[in-house]
């Protein structure tokens, strides 16, 4: 049975997490590469970040079907959500990736089995009202990729968080290990063809994204679904797309388009709304 400061540690742990998480928007547009190469050397960081703390607690690295499933998902995530950050604006990238929860129902429905109840139909209706909103702000063919991309990223988000889930704790850092590596991998021969300039902004931004923003959050992360329960993960995690566009906001001056903001607005709602009402269920048939 978890503690009250086992769950108080881990509600601490989600909420440094998804406050990490939401300054990738900004450092993101400081750094003039090409978005796979962004995504590999944020993640070539953030896998040293991870092996160094996987040595340190003496982990052991599994490879298996899980681990490898789950990282080769978590690198389409991160070089989804670099590329939809170049794309379109850092608002709408992120938010479309906070449509994770509404893929995971339809996945479970599809691959589970799982049934439908009303709140779970107009959690998705809500969800794809608010998404729609996107699309009516600034359809210029870049953004309209990466709103569409920004889609990808909550999807496969959504794969994410079911194979983690399936894993057992001693599976789950590696995951996230590998997620890393092959992300940095894919960005190798991007590297060779676009040939960016390493200077100290783009060098520094890269520092701080792979370790403060991907290697310190995801480990914290791993740690925290041990304890922390269902509902404070969601909305702990919806901090990341409501801080995200603010940092860009503060220090880019880039600020999403009237309709985009008001869909963030429904998206995030509606999902919040959504876990609420399903934590509260769960806990009245328990």
């Amino acid at each position: 049975m978890k503690t009250l400061s086992e769950k108080n540690v881990a509600i601490l742990q989600m909420l440094i997490c998804a406050s990490l998480w939401s300054i990738a928007g900004i450092f993101i547009k400081l750094i003039p590469w090409s978005p796979f190469v962004i995504s590999g050397a944020r993640s070539a960081v953030a896998g040293i970040v991870v092996f160094v703390y996987i040595k340190i607690k003496g982990l052991p690295v599994i490879v298996n079907r899980k681990t490898l499933l789950s990282g080769l998902i978590m690198c389409l995530v991160y070089t989804c959500f670099v590329v939809a950050n170049k794309l379109t604006t850092a608002a709408n990238a992120i938010v479309l990736q906070f449509t994770a929860p509404v893929f995971i129902l339809v996945f479970s429905a599809l691959f589970f089995k799982q049934k439908f109840s009303r709140a779970d139909l107009l959690a998705v209706i809500f969800t794809l009202a608010g998404i729609s909103l996107f699309f009516l702000d600034q359809l210029t063919p870049g953004h309209l990729l990466g709103n569409i991309i920004g889609i990808g990223a909550g999807m496969f988000m959504a794969g994410m968080y079911i194979t983690i889930g399936n894993a057992d704790s001693t599976e789950r850092m590696s995951c996230v290990f590998f997620g890393q590596l092959m992300t940095a991998v894919v960005a190798i021969p991007f590297i060779f063809i676009t040939k960016p300039q390493v200077t100290m902004v783009p060098l520094l931004s890269i520092l701080i994204l792979g370790v403060l923003q991907l290697g310190v959050p995801y480990i914290l992360f791993v740690k925290a679904v041990e304890h922390c329960p269902p509902l404070a993960c969601s909305l702990l995690g919806a901090m990341e797309p409501l801080l995200n566009p603010v940092w860009v906001a503060i220090f880019d001056g880039e600020t999403p388009g009237v309709f985009a903001l008001f869909g963030g607005i429904v998206v995030v709602a509606t999902v919040t709304l959504w876990c609420i009402f399903c934590n509260r269920n769960s806990q009245s048939h328990s």
